[in-house]
Order: C-alpha cells, then structure tokens, then sequence
C-alpha cells in the first residue's frame, strides 16, 4: 500500500515545523510505503526572487529556474534528516533524480512523464522517499532544469501518485480540507468532507488556493483520490472524488487532450429583456418570478451595461418558453420607466429562432487561452453565427441556431478530436450518503479586470479573432459575455462582446484589441480594473430551480448592483464593484446558509 504526501510552504516553514511532519510521516510510515513531496520552506521563493530582482530587472527563466528549484533541495534534505533522526529510513531526490520528465519550457513547464524505476528500487529498501515538488527535467539534449509554475508542488504529488498507482494522494495544507469560503472573510466557513473534482476545478480557478487546478485536473483524468487535510490537525480533511475515467497512458501526463468531449442541446429557448434598468434587484425580481414557477434556467447573461440601462438573457426549456416570456412581461411594470429616452424602454424579446447550446467539455481548458479560440474559429470557419456565449474553467457554451446544431457539433469534433458527450456523468457523484445542497462553497476574486469591445459585426468569425489575438500573447480569458442587444450601425448588425481576464493582464489585452478595433473598424475598447467576480459552485444546483434567484435576491438586500451574470450547470458568477467583493461573498455565504458554528483559525 502506498500513499503520496504533499506539504506546503507553511507546513514546513521552520524546523520546529520540519521536525513535527516527520513526526506525521513515520506514524504514516509504519505500516505502509510512502513518498512525500515538499514544498520551500514558508517564503523562501519570494526571497529568492527578491535576491534576482536585486540584480536584474528582467533576470532570464532558465537562470530563475536554476535559482528557484534549490528552494525545495532545502527542504527534501532537512526532512530527510529529520526522519533519519526519528529512526526512519529516508532519502530525499530532486525532481530530476525522481524522474520528472517536463518540457523545456522554463518556469511554466508541464509534465511529459515520471521514470518511476529509481523511487520504486528506494520504496522496496523500506525507505521513505521525499523528493523536491516544483521541479522537473527537460527531455531535451542538455536536461535542463525546469520548474511547473504556480502550484507545482500539488501538480508534482498528484502526478507521481497516478504514475506509481498509489492508493491516495493527501495534501497537507494551513487549512482543515476544502471550505465553503475563505475563513479569513467569513471565519465561520464550513469543512466540506467531499467535494467532486469538477466542483473543486471551478473552485480552484476562481481563486480558492488549496488546492491547483493542474493537480485537480491530472486527479481528475487518471482517477486518483485526492484528501486534503490540515498539517496542524488532526482534523478528517476533505475529499475530492471523480467519476471513474477511461483508462489513460501515462506519456504525455499532463499533454493529454484538454477537451474531453462535445455536448449539445436542442431543447433550448432563449429570452432577453433589454434596456432594464441597471440597479440591484431587477435580476433578483426576474428570477424569483421565475424560480416561483419551477421553471429550469439554464445559461443567464448579463451584459456590459449602456448608460443606466442593461440587458438580461436566459434560456429554458422549449416548453417553459411561453410561461417564462410571461413571468419577464409581468416584471415590466415595476421596473419603471428609463431616465434617459435615448436608450429605449425595457421590453422582452424571445428568440424566434429555434436554438441549441453546443459545448466544449473538459478540466485541460484551464490556462490554455487557445480552447475558446480554436472553438470560435471552428465553428466561423463552418459558418455557424454564435448567438450567444458563457464560459466557465470547465466548459465553454454557445448557442446557435438549431439548424447549425449538427453542422457545429461535427466540426468540433473533428477539429478537438473528440467524441459527442455522455451527459449523465459529466459532473463526477460524491460517495457519500449525506444530503448534497445546491450550492457547496462560494468564492471571491477580486484580480480581475473586465474589457468590452463594442459594435463588432455581428457574423461568424468576430468572436474568433478577437480571442485569436489574445490566445496568441498567452492571455487567458474568464468570462465571456455576447450582448443580446444589436445596433444598426451604417446598415450592418453589431454586437458587443464582454469578458474579464486576469488583472495582470488587462492593460495589454487592452493594447492589443485598441489596435485591431482600428484595423477591423470596431467600436470602442473599454477596460475597467475595479471589479470583483462573486461566484456559487454546486453540481446540486442542476435540479433545483431557484439557485440563481435565492443569489440574486441577496445581492439586492444588500444594494449590491450586478454588472455582468454569466453561468454554468455547476456555477454561477456575477461581477460588481471591487469595493463590494467582500460585502457580496458574505451576504451570499450566509443566503445559502453555509456558515457552521465553529471558527476557523488559519495558522499566521
């Protein structure tokens, strides 16, 4: 039987620290085999990057590789020390000596492959082997050293448990398991004991740092059972389940295809309300009507707003079409008239076409900015209009005409390589028998920054070199929002297009996209950096109607306007105001009733 650790920086910050895990892994070690993977003690890469940044402005990757990796040759060594001292058997290796094959891509590599026959020979002398996290080899002539980027020590312990089968892999962390929020907002957050891989993927993109996406996404494609647990407790820690996958090579790990499939329905309707007043509560007014009436919504868009106005799309299913268009009509009265008459009066609109949502699944999305593009161009190059759009880290949604359905989905599938999804899966099942809500955890990110490009012709193409451009500068793009409303502008149809992007990010997205509105004549480029994006992970909210209104309502109690809504089966987010991110996340903590009655101490 064997298990793989995982210990951060804090776990391991000093020598106190060191010596009380080795304590953890001889207990550990006693009845089984067992590799652990360590991280640099507590802030010891941010002092190493300091020390560059002394030097050079611009120090070159290689050279910071080199640097950064000897930050966990520190920690193997002291760990290994310690639990020789304990009467444990125990060598530490660099990744390189454990045999992490990488590309040569300095400081963001992935993994091609683990040669697990040196730590094999280690596991069966009896010897606990701990080797560096982070870090790697490349397969190029000269075997340089590379590290994995942000999180690379979770990506290295999931990786080596699916390379050497091991029973489980356990992540020690400064927190007790995956919570329902950040405890340093809310400190009344709730411990998960399990959680699906797809639900903590959302949550780990959105900002959640227990866990990385990477190391989610290899668990999540090889099967391996992940626990997190608290190095400061003995507390049971959090499960993170998947439903069971097809068997999968272990060359290429972390290259393996990052769409999984390809899902589409035809029972689709769509409704807009368009030029609603932008305050807080219309959202929450709209779909309370509707969640009253039992009716199902799926994808929800709110669009960048235009002077006081904004606009409101949705889909439900064929049938609800005419009750819900009924419930958006009612609505209209109390909204009230627009102060300014140039925008138009709010009214509803039901798409008259017949409509279908087709969409790219699959965990290998997130980070590779290139997905929502080769999509886009895909489907401009099969001449199918995008109607509308919503993304989240795990899929990306667009609707088009049903005529366009099959025409779409085929050319997805030849281009991705993949199949048509089995949907009755596609969330992965926690095991256990307790009563799952809709909404398991709530998330903050207050790093974003939010960029409109207006009047762009509404025809196949305009979506794809948009995100083309920015795929091509590595720009990964969060969410997508295509307005609902079209201007006439000298006798073409456009559109406007929304997304937000790493803050980071923003003012070069911004650069690259002024310039191509000159070349291709689109309207203005907007760029906004102080939002915050609120967001609700629960694969429970499928079936229960009602999630979004029950958010929506708790935003508005507490006048916390919505700028942009986009949503998937298993998220929804709103953006709004920077300076109501933290007002926004506890109000909709407390609205679901996630909080529990002990507080969670996060270890300074």
């Amino acid at each position: 039987m064997l298990i793989v650790q995982k210990y951060g920086g804090t776990s391991v910050g000093s020598v106190e620290r060191i010596k009380a895990v080795a304590q953890h892994i001889a207990k550990t070690a006693s009845d089984r085999s067992v590799v652990v993977v360590v991280s640099a003690m507590g802030k010891t890469t941010d002092g190493l990057v300091k020390l560059a940044n002394e030097i050079s402005s611009n120090p070159s990757r290689r050279e910071m590789d080199m640097l950064l990796s000897t930050g966990e040759q520190v920690t193997i060594a002291l760990m290994s020390i310690a639990l020789q001292e304990l009467g444990v058997p125990a060598i530490s290796l660099t990744g390189a000596q454990v045999g992490i094959v990488t590309e040569a891509e300095h400081s963001r590599a992935r993994i091609l492959q683990i040669k697990t026959q040196r730590i094999e020979e280690h596991l069966q002398l009896g010897e606990v082997v701990v080797v560096a996290g982070f870090q790697g080899i490349s397969q190029t002539r000269h075997q340089e050293i590379t590290t994995l980027g942000r999180g690379g020590s979770d990506t290295s312990a999931v990786a080596l448990a699916a390379a050497l089968q091991a029973e489980r892999c356990e992540i020690y962390t400064d927190v007790p398991g995956i919570l329902t929020t950040d405890p340093r907002i809310v400190p009344e957050a709730q411990l998960m004991s399990e959680i699906t891989c797809d639900e903590m993927l959302e949550l780990a993109s959105l900002g959640a740092k227990v866990l990385h996406p990477r190391a989610v996404e290899i668990a999540r494609n090889y099967g391996m059972p992940l626990v997190v647990l608290s190095s400061w407790s003995d507390a049971p820690g959090t499960r993170v389940v998947s439903a069971i996958p097809k068997r999968r090579a272990l060359q290429d790990l972390e290259l393996t295809k990052p769409v999984d499939a390809v899902e589409y329905d035809t029972n689709q309707a769509a409704i807009s309300m368009l030029h609603v007043p932008d305050r807080p509560g219309v959202a929450a007014k709209l779909f309370s009507g509707i969640a009253v009436q039992n009716i199902d919504v799926d994808l929800i868009i709110q669009s960048i707003h235009e002077g006081n106005t904004n606009d409101i799309a949705f889909t439900v299913g064929k049938d609800a079409l005419k009750q819900a268009a009924a419930v958006a009509d009612a609505i209209l009265p109390a909204l009230g008239k627009n102060s300014d008459p140039s925008l138009g009066e709010p009214e509803v609109k039901t798409e008259e076409r017949p409509i279908a949502k087709v969409s790219l699944v699959g965990a290998g999305m997130i980070g590779r900015p290139e997905v929502a593009a080769k999509m886009f161009e895909t489907l401009a190059a099969a001449g199918v209009n995008i109607v509308m759009i919503s993304t989240s880290e795990v899929k990306v949604s667009c609707v088009v005409d049903a005529e366009d359905c099959e025409k779409a989905v085929n050319s997805l599938c030849e281009a991705f390589d993949v199949d048509v999804a089995d949907t009755s899966s596609s969330c992965g099942s926690c095991e256990s028998e307790e009563i799952i809500p809709p909404v398991r955890a709530v998330a903050l990110d207050i790093k974003q920054a939010r960029l409109a490009v207006r009047k762009i012709s509404d025809r196949p193409g305009m979506a794809a070199k948009i995100f083309g451009l920015l795929a091509r500068e590595n720009i990964s793009v969060d969410m997508i929002i295509q307005s609902q409303r079209c201007y006439n502008v000298d006798g073409v149809l456009t559109r406007d297009i929304a997304f937000t992007v790493a803050e980071p990010d923003g003012e070069t997205a911004y650069q690259i996209l002024a310039n191509a509105a000159l070349e291709f004549g689109w309207g203005e480029v907007v760029l906004e950096s102080g939002i915050a994006k609120v967001s609700v992970v629960g694969c429970g909210m499928i079936a229960h109607p009602g999630v979004a209104a029950q958010m929506f309502e708790a935003l508005a109690a507490s006048q916390i306007n919505i700028l942009m809504i986009a949503t998937s089966e298993i998220k929804i987010s709103c953006v709004v105001e920077e300076e109501d991110g933290v007002k926004a996340l506890q109000a909709i903590h407390k609205a679901f009733g996630l909080s529990g009655n002990e507080v969670v101490k996060v270890p300074a």
